[in-house]
């Protein structure tokens, strides 16, 4: 049976990091750059993800497998407690995709946001080319798809970041937990 973890980040993991976010497929599908997958980057990624924490603006982990083997990163990015908002963001190294890993930490992370932070919508917006990115988030049940009207300030701000075409989906507070409590009664 396939379990997740979720472990604050940790500078002594930067190498391995590095690793595995430097593979063609992983380095691809997040549009990052060579110099963006060293493990130096990984330092600097890491430093910043604790200090925004700190700060209340993110909350980033480090995901591992039912063998405590670090498979990916998971993060709730940008925080807001006026609009009680934030953007989510997920990947997994090669060898673990399709196995449903990634569901997992989503349904961990998303409970902290919506329980823990009491957050109303977690946006998870995936540039218009990534297929894979777009595939795995229509696989989530909770999942709202194709909201860039209905929060178009959200969508404008996704677009800028990426520097090309994005969609953007949520998730909504009530549309999770309704599923969790029922998931986790059935289950």
């Amino acid at each position: 049976m396939i379990k997740v973890f979720l472990q604050p980040h940790d500078i002594s993991y930067a190498a391995e990091l590095a690793s595995m976010i430097a593979t063609p497929s992983v380095q691809c599908a997040l549009a990052l750059k060579s110099e963006d997958c060293t493990p130096q980057a990984m330092i600097q990624f890491i430093r910043t993800m604790q200090l925004e924490e700190m700060e209340g603006h993110f909350y980033s982990r480090m995901i591992r497998d039912e063998q405590h083997q670090l498979i990916g990163v998971i993060t709730l990015k940008n925080i807001d407690e006026v609009t009680k908002t934030c953007h989510m963001s997920t990947w997994i190294a090669e060898p673990y995709w399709g196995r449903g890993y990634n569901f997992l930490a989503k349904e961990q992370i998303l409970y902290t946001a919506f329980a823990q932070y009491d957050l109303q919508y977690v946006f998870a917006g995936a540039r218009s080319e990534n297929l894979r990115s777009r595939k795995s988030q229509r696989k989530l049940p909770y999942m709202t798809m194709r909201v860039e009207e209905e929060f178009a300030s959200e969508h404008r701000k996704l677009e800028r970041l990426e520097q090309t075409p994005c969609v953007l989906n949520v998730i909504k507070r009530f549309d999770f937990l309704n599923w969790y409590n029922h998931y986790r009664i059935a289950g």
